[in-house]
Order: C-alpha cells, then sequence, then structure tokens
C-alpha cells in the first residue's frame, strides 16, 4: 500500500486554486467538443454524431473545495464507464515534464539494434515481461487458439512494445537493457511505474464512491502492484497495408485488468466502439490528459455495469510518398495496465447485484484471469 509520503507526492499537485483549475479545464475541451450537462451523456452516446468521451477535472477529486465537489467528480467518472467505457482525465498530477522524460527514454530504447532487443525477448506468459517484436502479438477478443494463430498469420499487429512489471517480484524479474545501451531507462521506468500505481489507487478510490461502496474498499485488493506498463512504439508504415482487411496497428480489443492509464503522442489513430451502435469513432489526442479506460476485470467485478469497451489503433492521417502511395508515420504511446492483486479473488461487488440483478460471472483470481488471456494472444 502507498505510504503517506508517497501519497503526498501526488497530491501536491492539486494545490492550487479552483480558479486555476477551471481555466485548465477550459484549455483541454477541443472546440469541437461543447460543454454539455453530465445527465446528457446517456443521450449523447447512443448516437454516433453525438458520440464523445467526456473529459473529467480529477483535481476536484484530489484536492476538492468540499465533499460534495469530490462526490459529483466519482460519479462523473462512475458515469463515463457505465456509458462509454472510457474518460479523458484533466489535473490527474502527473506532469508533461515527467511523461515527455518517458517517451523520450522509451523511444530511445525501440531505436537499440534488433540484437539488443532481442536479447531481453517477452517468453513467457506468468512473467509478462520483456520485449516482444511484430508479428508476435494479435490482440482480439477470440479465444480459440487456431482462430488467433489464423489472425496473427493473416495480419499481425504492427507494433513492438516493451512489458515491465514490479521489479521487486521474487519470480519474475524484468528485463533491462544495459545502462550504458539505453542510459536512464529503468530508472526512468521504475519512477514512473510508481507514480502510475499512485494514480491508480485514487481512481479506484473514486470508483468506489460512485459505485455506493467504502472509500477504501479496493485498497487492500490492489496495493501489491500486479501491475504491467507497457510501452509501445508504431514503426512508419505504408498505408496501404493498415487498409487491407482486417490489418490494424493494433486489433479491436478491450483490455484484461481494471483500469489503463494511456498516454498518447500526437499523431493519433485510437478508436473507441460507441457500445451502443458498434461503430468505432476517434478518441484523438487531447492536451494535457490521460485517457482512461475501463478493463475485462473491473467489468467482471461491477457485474458489467462497468462496461469494458473494444478499441483499436488503426492509420490516421498520412503523408503522401509519390502518385501512388502514402505512408502513416510513426506513433508511440505509454499504457499502464493496472490489475487487482494476484490472488484477489475478482467476484461481484456487493452493490452490483441484488435479487433482480444476479451475479453474471463465476469468480476468478487475477493471476488466473490474465495468463490465461496472456497465452492466447501471444505467439509462444
Amino acid at each position: 500500500m502507498m505510504n503517506c509520503s508517497s501519497r503526498g507526492k501526488l497530491s501536491s499537485f492539486f494545490r492550487t486554486s479552483s480558479s486555476s483549475r477551471s481555466a485548465c479545464r477550459q484549455y483541454i475541451i477541443p472546440s469541437h467538443q461543447p460543454v454539455r450537462r453530465l445527465a446528457s451523456l446517456a443521450q449523447d452516446v447512443r448516437s454516433d454524431s453525438t458520440f464523445r468521451i467526456p473529459i473529467v477535472d480529477f483535481g476536484r477529486f484530489m484536492s476538492p473545495n468540499s465533499p460534495r465537489e469530490r462526490e459529483d467528480t466519482a460519479n462523473e467518472i462512475v458515469a463515463a464507464f457505465k456509458e462509454v467505457g472510457f474518460v479523458y482525465l484533466s489535473n490527474h498530477g502527473i506532469s508533461k515534464s515527467t511523461t515527455d522524460q518517458v517517451f523520450e527514454r522509451s523511444a530511445a530504447f525501440f531505436g537499440m539494434p534488433m540484437d539488443v532487443k532481442s536479447k531481453l525477448a517477452w517468453d513467457d506468459p506468468r512473467s509478462n515481461r520483456g520485449y516482444v517484436e511484430q508479428g508476435k502479438e494479435r490482440v482480439t477478443q477470440s479465444s480459440d487458439a487456431a482462430e488467433i494463430a489464423e489472425l496473427r498469420a493473416k495480419a499481425p499487429d504492427s507494433k513492438e512494445t516493451m512489458e515491465i512489471g514490479r521489479d521487486w517480484d521474487s519470480t519474475w524479474k524484468n528485463k533491462w537493457p544495459k545502462e550504458q545501451g539505453c542510459p536512464g531507462f529503468k530508472s526512468t521506468m521504475l519512477e514512473f511505474f510508481q507514480t502510475c500505481h499512485e494514480l491508480h489507487f485514487q481512481i479506484m478510490r473514486s470508483i468506489a464512491i460512485g459505485l455506493d461502496l467504502q472509500e477504501t474498499f479496493f485498497d487492500d485488493k490492489i496495493h501489491e502492484q500486479y501491475h504491467n506498463l507497457r510501452l509501445l512504439s508504431y514503426p512508419a508504415i505504408k498505408t496501404e497495408i493498415l487498409r487491407k482487411e482486417g490489418q490494424a496497428r493494433a486489433g479491436a480489443h478491450s483490455d484484461y485488468g481494471t483500469l489503463t492509464l494511456l498516454f498518447q503522442d500526437s499523431v493519433g489513430g485510437l478508436e473507441v466502439q460507441n457500445p451502443h451502435t458498434q461503430q468505432f469513432q476517434p478518441a484523438a489526442p487531447v492536451p494535457g490528459t490521460i485517457v482512461v479506460n475501463v478493463g475485462d476485470l473491473l467489468s467482471r467485478w461491477s457485474n458489467d455495469i462497468l462496461r469494458s469497451t473494444l478499441h483499436r489503433v488503426v492509420a490516421p492521417p498520412a503523408t503522401k510518398i509519390n502518385d501512388r502511395e502514402q505512408m502513416t508515420p510513426k506513433r508511440q504511446s505509454i499504457a499502464f495496465f493496472c490489475n487487482p492483486n494476484g490472488g484477489a479473488l475478482v467476484d461481484c461487488l456487493p452493490s452490483c447485484h441484488d435479487s433482480s440483478r444476479t451475479k453474471k460471472y463465476a469468480p476468478v483470481t487475477t493471476e488466473q484471469y490474465i495468463v490465461q488471456r496472456l497465452s492466447e494472444t501471444y505467439n509462444y
């Protein structure tokens, strides 16, 4: 569990006046997305023409002007997760300088020679650590091994990744490049891992409040930091390849855990499926925000009250090479996959079932579920 000093590091960012937070909120709302009342969200998302992912000021939860403001923010987040499964969080406490440094170190890692990266290869779903080259992964909702193998052969995801877990694990070790080959990589990623965990801890508290649970309900179920920090590099690619049937930079999928914290660069390409129309809609980068989405385990935990929504990465605007070809630019993103403790039993939350809404899923431990999904996804 976080100690007081670690919580204080994240919280200190929010010790600003309410007027400055308001100014930030006005800045990050894109011109094409007018401010709407929370009550209209359920109506907006039922049409593709008005579909939106809400922007929520998390500073109002971390440093509220009143208890009511904190509760209202928690309800906004839960409403977004019920209707869309996604939210943009502003005033989240992670500085631009921090994320810039992570992106720089990530780019340096992927720029290393292939023979160096290959020595750090991912090799076990129980560990889920190390480098994954292009063609090894095909994210999909299918659980059929033969179908996944066919999809991977036909249209593998056009990306490479580096997977990092908690570094003190006595069973599974992270795979780090040598310091002289990638200076500052390990220290930067370890610090960022802890920072993201602290934010996850607070978001889960907001979800507890929004679901009429005790604020600390999840505290002892997520404190072991059984998470995964994923660095992603999407190389530049001819646009015609991404337009082939079934091909994408990352195929349509949902995430496995409780929440995902996604840090995007400015290139774009992320799309979210409208749960009500099944059409994919752009989730364009919004300066100063983190994209946060519900994963499968949190959806199960909530009896599907909170949505684990399909999403994918496709081709953003391309650069013309000649009269016949276009090139889609390279893209970077950082995903922090939040999970409950490995041995935590994910069973229906007490506020999410009653005589009129029965439990939909059998209990499962985090480790059982995550290892099964990873085993199905990778080509090993």
